[in-house]
């Protein structure tokens, strides 16, 4: 179990898809839209758990239709994020109003952007086995630790939302955020084109 925390603290900890949105969400919105993202990612984690305890991941990743499916919804999504970041990456005088107009739930966008991504799908039918001590228990154990997966995610999460609340201000202005809404643009394009490619090696 100590081994299972310390790779999920590595694995949540690092950057990706789910930190990009934080980022984007928290500095153009506020602590609050952040914290809700956080909330929406974690809960599609808790969707993956259910799913791969269940045996749907698996089933999926052994339908080549159904994992296309997935794997061109899932690049889609976050393909249209990221152009939709670009979008925002307005002139210096119309930035901060886009901003405050942002639309999309934050927790549906993170809850979309988690669920629909076949690669985390990947991750739990691959990682979370591997720390199973009994085959008997296997639904019990894979079901604790997909939780504590998703804990351990939405403290980071929380805790990085409140890390980036600090820096807000300077953040704000209007020169950093049309880097930052060009970049994360940018990142999440690359992760959904990215994920256009990704084969189905599972089988």
């Amino acid at each position: 179990m100590i081994s299972f925390i310390l790779m999920t603290l590595f694995v949540v900890m690092s950057p990706g898809v789910d930190t990009a949105l934080i980022t984007k969400r928290t500095i153009s919105g506020g602590k609050k839209d952040g914290l809700q993202m956080a909330i929406g990612i974690t809960a599609g984690s808790l969707g993956h758990t259910l799913a791969a305890t269940l045996g749907l991941s698996a089933l999926v990743l052994q339908s080549a239709v159904a994992f296309s499916i997935l794997k061109w919804v899932g690049a889609i999504y976050l393909i249209y994020l990221g152009v939709q970041s670009l979008i925002s990456s307005k002139s210096s005088d119309n930035l901060n109003e886009t901003n405050r107009n942002t639309k999309g739930s934050p927790i549906k966008e993170g809850f979309l952007s988690n669920l629909l991504n076949p690669k985390v799908a990947v991750f739990f039918i691959t990682f979370l086995p591997q720390f199973v001590s009994s085959q008997d228990n296997a639904f019990i154990e894979l079901l604790v630790m997909g939780s504590i997966y998703s804990l351990l995610s939405i403290l980071w999460f929380v805790f990085y939302v409140f890390c980036l609340t600090y820096i807000r201000e300077w953040l704000m202005s209007a020169t950093v955020q049309n880097y930052m809404e060009k970049i994360t643009g940018i990142v999440l394009i690359g992760f959904g084109v990215k994920l256009l490619f990704m084969q189905n090696d599972t089988k």
